[in-house]
C-alpha cells in the first residue's frame, strides 16, 4: 500500500556554479521513486545565489556540495538563514524522536556543519583533493546501515580545497554520533586524517566526499575537452588515466552511488510511514 507523497527539499549550495551534483542528486531522488513505487517529489532551494530557503514541511533534506570557503561565509545572511532551518530541524527531531525528518549533508554542507557545530576543524589543504578515492571505514563503520554492502575501502569522487580533522569525539558521541569513515590510511605520514563520512545523530548524516556522482555522467564530463585539458594541466596524465579507469570499473563508484543515498531515502521513507501510523493513531 502506497503511502501518502515523500516530499523532499535539495538544499542546493553550489552558488549558480555548474555542476554534475544536483543532476544527480535529483536522478537519485527520481529512480528511488521508480524503483519503490513511491510518489515523491522534491523541491530545490537555491541557498547562495537567490537566498531562498525550505521550511519544517518536509520530510528529508539533502543539502549539496559547493564552491569555495567554508569559513568564509560565517555570519552571512545565507548562512544565517541555512542554520536557522538546520536548527528548526535538530529541535523538531529531538522533540518528536519518532518523527524525525533525516538530513544528509554532502562535502560543502558537511564542512559548514561541522564548522558551525563544532564537530571538527576545519581547515585550507596543503594541495587539492581530486579525483575516485579510496575511503576507509572506522569500526563503527563497518556497522553502519548506510554502508550495507560497501567494501572496505570503498570508493567515492572526491573534489575539494578544504577538510575537517581533528573531530571533537566527546560532543559527538553525547549527541549519538560516530566518525563512519576517514581518508586513507597512512600512519607513516604525519598529517591529519580527514574525516570522510559522520552520523551525527540518529537523522543527521554527512559526507565530505560526493556519494551522488554517477559514472556515465562523470565519465561524460571527464572526457570533454575543457575538463581533460583541465585536470591534466593540475594533476597530469597519469591522474587523469586513473580517474577514468575508476569511473568504469562497476565495484567502485557505481556501488557508492547506488547504495549511500538510495538508504538515506528509504529512511527518510520508513520515518514518513511510522508518521504516518502514529498520526492515524493519534486521530482514531
Amino acid at each position: 500500500m502506497k503511502t501518502n507523497v515523500l516530499r523532499i527539499a535539495i538544499l542546493d549550495l553550489y552558488d549558480g556554479e555548474q555542476n554534475q551534483g544536483m543532476r544527480c542528486i535529483r536522478e537519485i531522488i527520481e529512480e528511488f521513486g521508480k524503483n519503490t513505487g513511491q510518489s515523491v517529489i522534491y523541491e530545490e532551494f537555491d541557498i547562495r545565489k537567490k537566498g531562498e530557503i525550505a521550511d519544517l514541511s518536509f520530510d528529508g533534506y539533502i543539502s549539496s556540495g559547493g564552491p569555495g570557503s567554508p569559513l568564509e561565509s560565517e555570519g552571512s545572511a545565507w548562512e544565517t538563514r541555512y542554520f536557522d532551518l538546520i536548527d528548526e530541524i535538530r529541535s523538531h527531531n529531538h522533540l518528536n524522536p519518532e518523527r524525525q525528518k533525516p538530513v544528509f549533508l554532502i562535502c560543502h554542507s558537511f564542512q559548514l556543519f561541522c564548522r558551525h557545530y563544532g564537530f571538527g576543524e576545519v581547515s585550507k589543504r596543503k594541495s587539492t583533493s581530486f579525483g575516485v578515492m579510496p575511503v576507509h571505514m572506522t569500526k563503527a563503520g563497518m556497522t553502519e546501515p548506510f554502508f550495507n554492502g560497501l567494501l572496505d575501502p570503498f570508493w567515492a569522487v572526491d573534489s575539494r580545497d578544504w577538510q575537517v580533522t581533528v573531530p571533537n569525539l566527546k560532543k559527538l558521541r553525547a549527541s549519538g554520533g560516530e566518525v563512519l569513515s576517514i581518508e586513507k590510511y597512512r600512519p607513516h605520514v604525519k598529517l591529519e586524517r580527514c574525516m570522510m563520512a559522520v552520523r551525527f545523530d540518529d537523522a543527521i548524516f554527512g559526507t565530505q566526499f560526493h556519494p551522488e556522482a554517477d559514472s556515465s555522467g562523470m565519465l561524460h564530463h571527464m572526457k570533454t575537452d575543457e575538463k581533460r585539458r583541465q585536470v591534466i594541466e593540475n594533476f597530469g596524465e597519469v591522474k587523469y588515466l586513473s580517474m577514468i579507469d575508476h569511473l568504469d570499473d562497476p565495484e567502485k563508484i557505481v556501488l557508492t552511488h547506488y547504495t549511500i543515498i538510495p538508504t538515506f531515502l528509504r529512511k527518510v521513507l520508513a520515518n514518513q510511514r511510522v508518521k504516518d501510523k502514529l498520526s492515524v493513531k493519534n486521530y482514531a
